[in-house]
C-alpha cells in the first residue's frame, strides 16, 4: 500500500487503509506504537495495548492521598 505523507496543522500524518486497520484490528480512537529503525529507514507500527489495570489505578491515588503534601512540595522544587 503507497500513502501519502500529508500536512495536519503543524504536524504530519498517513492514512490508515481500511483493509489495514482491519487486518491490525485496530478501530478509529485505538492507540498504535510507532518504532523507526533508523539504520534500515523502516517504520514499523503496531497496536497499542498498554492497559493499566484497577488494581494499579486504586494503588496510585492511594499513594497519592497518602503523600500529597510531600507531591506538591516536590512538585515545588
Amino acid at each position: 500500500m503507497i500513502q501519502k505523507v500529508m500536512k495536519v496543522g503543524s504536524s504530519a500524518a498517513v492514512t490508515i487503509p481500511k483493509k489495514a486497520l482491519k487486518e491490525l484490528g485496530l478501530k478509529i480512537g485505538d492507540s498504535v506504537s510507532v518504532a523507526v529503525n533508523t539504520e534500515t529507514k523502516q517504520v514499523v507500527m503496531e497496536p497499542y495495548a498498554g492497559v493499566i489495570d484497577h488494581e494499579t489505578v486504586v494503588w496510585a491515588k492511594g499513594f497519592i492521598k497518602k503523600y500529597r503534601p510531600a507531591l506538591e512540595a516536590l512538585a515545588r522544587q
